[in-house]
C-alpha cells in the first residue's frame, strides 16, 4: 500500500506542523495512539467478518469509502451534524449488509476453496463499488469542515490537539465497547463467538449459523461505515478511489493484532499507529514502508499475530 496520501491528509490535519510543540518525541507518541484507536476502529469491521465467516472481504475499504461520503453529503446537502449521520449510516448499512451475505456468502462456504473464491469475488465487488462511485461523486477529493466537531483544540500533556480527533477517539472507543458488549453479554453474541470457534459445531448445537453471520455481516459493514465517517477528520480528503488503499491498510492493522480476534484489533492499530507517526515524523520519505515492515516482523516473530495464542485458546 503506498500512503503517500495519506501523509498529505496529516499535513493537512497539522500533525506534522509542530513548529512550537514541544517535546516532538510527545507529541508524535500521544498522536500515534489517537491515531492508533481510529486505525483500530478502520480495521474492527474486516476482522470481524473474517473472524465468523473466514473471509476477507476486499470491498472493506469501499465501504469505508461510502460511510465517508455519506457523512458529507449529509452534512453539505441536509447539514445533518456527522454524529447524527453515524448513527444513521451505522444502522443503514447493517440492513444493507444483511441482504448482501445471503445473495454472496452462503454460496462462497459451499465452493471447494470459499478463502480463494472469496478474494475473488470481493475484488470484483471492490471495483464495482468504485466504479459507480467515481460516476457519482467524481474524481476530486471532497473535505468536511473539521471545526464541525469543536472548534477549539484539546491540550493533553502540554501539547495542543484538534479536537475532532478527540471526538473521533471517543467515537472508536464507543465502537469497540459495544463489540466487546455484544460479544461477551448477549446471546447472540455468545452464539456468533461459538461460529466464530466452528460453523460445524455450532450448527450441530442449534444456531442458526447463516442468521448469526448474516447480522454479523451487517455489523462489520456498519462498522465499515462508522469508520468511514470519522476518516474526513483524520485523514482529510475522501475520493472514490481511496477505498484499496484503506483495505490494505486493514488488513496490515488485523494480522498484526490476530486475525479472527475482533478485539485484537485494538492492538493492532495502536501499534500500527504509533509507527506510522513515528515514521512520517522522523523518516517521512520510508512512512510508506510501515505496514510492510510491520508485517513482515510480525509474521517472523508470532505469525498468528500479537493476540494469536488468545484465538488458538478461546
Amino acid at each position: 500500500m503506498h500512503l503517500l496520501f495519506i501523509r498529505k491528509q496529516l499535513e493537512n490535519s497539522g500533525l506534522l506542523r509542530m513548529g512550537a510543540d514541544r517535546p516532538v518525541l510527545l507529541y508524535t507518541l500521544v498522536s500515534g495512539i489517537l491515531f492508533g484507536i481510529f486505525f483500530g476502529l478502520m480495521g474492527l469491521g474486516l476482522n470481524f467478518i473474517f473472524g465468523v465467516m473466514k473471509i476477507v472481504n476486499l470491498a472493506h475499504g469501499d465501504f469505508v469509502m461510502l460511510g465517508a461520503f455519506g457523512v458529507y453529503l449529509g452534512q453539505t446537502i441536509w447539514g445533518v451534524n456527522p454524529i447524527i449521520s453515524l448513527l444513521i449510516e451505522f444502522v443503514v448499512f447493517i440492513l444493507i449488509g444483511i441482504p448482501i451475505y445471503y445473495a454472496l456468502v452462503p454460496r462462497l462456504l459451499k465452493s471447494r476453496d470459499p478463502e480463494m473464491l472469496s478474494l475473488i469475488l470481493f475484488f470484483g465487488f471492490s471495483q464495482t463499488i468504485e466504479a459507480l462511485a467515481t460516476m457519482a461523486f467524481g474524481n476530486n477529493p471532497e473535505t468536511i469542515d473539521a471545526t464541525l466537531l469543536g472548534k477549539y483544540p484539546f491540550h493533553l500533556f502540554g501539547q495542543s490537539f484538534q479536537f475532532a480527533w478527540l471526538v473521533v477517539v471517543l467515537v472508536s472507543v464507543a465502537a469497540m465497547v459495544f463489540m466487546y458488549v455484544y460479544l461477551y453479554h448477549t446471546r447472540i453474541g455468545i452464539a456468533t463467538r461459538a461460529v466464530m470457534g466452528s460453523r460445524e459445531e455450532a450448527q450441530s448445537s442449534g444456531i442458526h449459523v447463516h442468521r448469526v453471520s448474516a447480522l454479523a455481516f451487517g455489523i462489520g459493514l456498519g462498522l465499515a461505515a462508522v469508520a468511514g465517517g470519522m476518516s474526513p477528520f483524520m485523514l482529510g480528503g475522501i475520493f472514490p478511489t481511496m477505498g484499496v488503499d484503506l483495505t490494505a491498510m486493514s488488513f496490515a492493522i488485523i494480522v498484526i493484532g490476530s486475525l479472527g480476534n475482533p478485539l485484537g484489533t485494538i492492538l493492532g492499530g495502536l501499534v500500527y499507529g504509533i509507527s506510522l507517526m513515528l515514521m512520517q515524523t522522523y523518516l517521512p520519505s520510508w512512512s510508506s514502508m510501515v505496514p510492510y515492515l510491520l508485517l513482515i516482523i510480525i509474521l517472523l516473530v508470532r505469525p498468528s499475530g500479537l493476540l494469536g495464542r488468545r484465538v488458538r485458546h478461546a
